[in-house]
């Protein structure tokens, strides 16, 4: 089992990340792929007039403000204009692809934050209308239907909570967590750098190898949103996945190139 997240960042060619996983899965190999959107979101936000805010919490993470007009940019973009052009593109390779959301068959499913702690101009405030969380459960039997039927589940990364309100979750955390809960021998992350860098944005200070060991003594290299991409992958390796791979998604053959170990990885 292989699980995939391609991120969403201004860019990317997703036909490219989609024609390589389809020869991934044409040859044999299960896998789960899930996506980004941020880029598309932050454009149909300014478009809508609610241009996306953005924060930092008390720990030094920077993440979306996501109010409940946001959460619902967030289903347009995700759920909708990225979930099906992705399944759209795996079509047109050949492989019969289903996207679903996070929220669909609660797939991705977990607690809401009932307030997140930022810092605002040096000061710290508490913001309550916030739709984020963490996914703590994973619908598998819906996957493993999907899987053993043939078909390639496309992952949006909207979740439900507990009480059946729909959510913003962390695309690298919700895949680690689909790849920890299907017991994936491995997990990429895939996106617009070569793998963490000891001296961003400089990529030629690639680190190459981590031991799973030390993954969150790497996080001071980590800046900006790879913070959570390293974070995600210290949960995954902390929950039994083998191999995390964090690779360029820009490259010729970008999924098969990370197989072979180009990127950052940790085992």
């Amino acid at each position: 089992m292989l699980v995939i997240k391609v991120g969403g960042r201004k860019g990317l060619d997703y036909d490219a990340v989609c024609a390589d996983v389809a020869k991934v899965f044409q040859g044999g190999q299960q896998l789960i792929l899930v996506h980004g959107g941020s880029y598309q979101t932050n454009v149909v936000a300014q478009q809508l007039g609610h241009p996306p805010q953005f924060v930092t919490s008390v720990s030094g993470y920077v993440s979306r403000r996501t109010d409940r007009r946001t959460l619902e940019i967030f289903e347009m973009v995700y759920c909708g204009k990225m979930n099906k052009s992705i399944v759209e593109s795996l079509q047109k390779h050949g492989v019969n692809a289903v996207g679903l959301s996070g929220i669909d068959g609660r797939l991705l499913e977990g607690k809401r934050k009932s307030a997140i702690k930022v810092v605002i101009d040096g000061r710290k405030r508490v913001l309550r209308d916030d739709y984020t969380g963490t996914v703590v459960q994973v619908n598998t039997e819906l996957l493993h239907l999907l899987l053993s039927a043939g078909y390639l589940p496309v992952i949006s990364p909207l979740a439900i909570s507990f009480e059946s309100e729909a959510m913003n979750v962390d695309g690298d955390r919700a895949a680690a967590a689909i790849a920890s809960h299907m017991n994936a021998e491995q997990l990429i992350i895939l996106s617009n750098v070569p793998g963490l860098l000891r001296e961003f944005p400089d990529e030629s200070t690639l680190i190459r190898h981590i031991p799973a060991a030390q993954v969150e003594k790497y996080m001071s290299y980590a800046e900006g949103r790879m913070k959570k991409k390293v974070m995600g992958a210290a949960e995954a390796v902390q929950q039994g996945v083998g191999r995390v791979v964090f690779a360029d998604a820009r490259v010729a053959d970008p999924v098969r190139s990370a197989l072979s170990g180009n990127g950052t990885v940790i085992e």
